[in-house]
């Protein structure tokens, strides 16, 4: 969903790489003002690979959909009004072709988390309007889940340089409060994901560089965006009534997502304020 939170997934980069092309070097400087990212060859090969097979893997799974309204099934909602239009238009062939449907969803919706495009709070306003809150909250989960963890192995294959030029400050500032948590990961991750803290973007680009476990990041990405994942679908259930993806997620919404968020903290509390005492 990204995930849910489609207004804290994309943010403005900041810029930085030094000029010793030494690996040592590269790693542990940032890139000049307004240079790109500094992939290497075999980088860029690997992100030109795992590309390629994304693309070529959602082409099978349309190539073997049914025909029907297949023009519109490739139509990828940017708005509000896009959902209600793949609604109107998806109704049917989403019940009559179940199954082909949630693969060509799920496909589409891990593909646009593993590259970070965004619109994939309407992906999930689309499930709830489809499959309502129960069913469309396990297939958002799920397809959220997964685009996550898709992010994270690609970003731990080829993301550092893409992540120091994109988010330098949002970096080191996360990998500080890693390096403070690593008894209660688990728990701090889990607030992360819950609450609008850091964007679901770069968590999730962002965690392989700072050294997050892989189980500790599925586990709070599979539990932590449930929350804002019902919040979604729930509204999706309502779209005639939505005016604004804004409206999701108001000063009550953010305030109950912060409370629940703090329940994962709160071991953490209790044992600095043991281990003071």
């Amino acid at each position: 969903m990204a995930m849910p939170f489609a207004r804290r997934d994309i943010e403005a980069a900041g810029a930085g790489a030094g000029n010793d092309d030494s690996p040592a070097a590269k790693k542990g400087k940032p890139e000049l003002p307004g240079a790109g990212p500094a992939l290497t060859r075999s980088e860029a090969f690997a992100f030109a690979a795992v590309l390629t097979l994304f693309i070529a893997g959602i082409f099978c799974v349309f190539l073997t959909a049914p025909r029907r309204e297949f023009g519109q099934i490739l139509r990828l909602p940017r708005n509000l009004a896009d959902v209600r239009l793949l609604k109107d238009n998806l109704a049917v062939y989403a019940r009559d072709y179940q199954a082909n449907f949630i693969l060509g969803y799920c496909s589409i919706y891990i593909f646009m988390q593993t590259f970070m495009i965004p619109g994939t709070i309407f992906m999930s306003l689309l499930a709830g309007a489809l499959f309502g809150v129960i069913k469309g909250g396990i297939l958002v989960v799920f397809t959220a889940t997964a685009g996550a963890s898709s992010c994270y192995f690609v970003s731990k294959l080829i993301g550092r340089p893409l992540v120091s030029w994109l988010w330098p400050e949002k970096l080191r500032y996360f990998q500080s409060e890693i390096a403070k948590r690593k008894e209660k990961l688990l728990n701090y991750m889990l607030f992360l994901r819950i609450t609008p803290t850091l964007p679901n973007t770069f968590i999730n680009m962002a965690s392989p560089i700072v050294d997050i476990p892989f189980h500790i990041f599925f586990a709070a990405t599979l539990v932590g965006l449930i929350p804002a994942s019902y919040i979604t679908v729930k509204a999706g259930r309502a779209l005639g009534d939505l005016k604004s993806v804004r409206e999701l997620y108001d000063f009550k919404t953010l305030v109950v997502l912060f409370l629940i968020g703090s329940v994962a903290v709160v071991p953490t509390i209790l044992k600095r304020k043991r281990t003071y005492e």
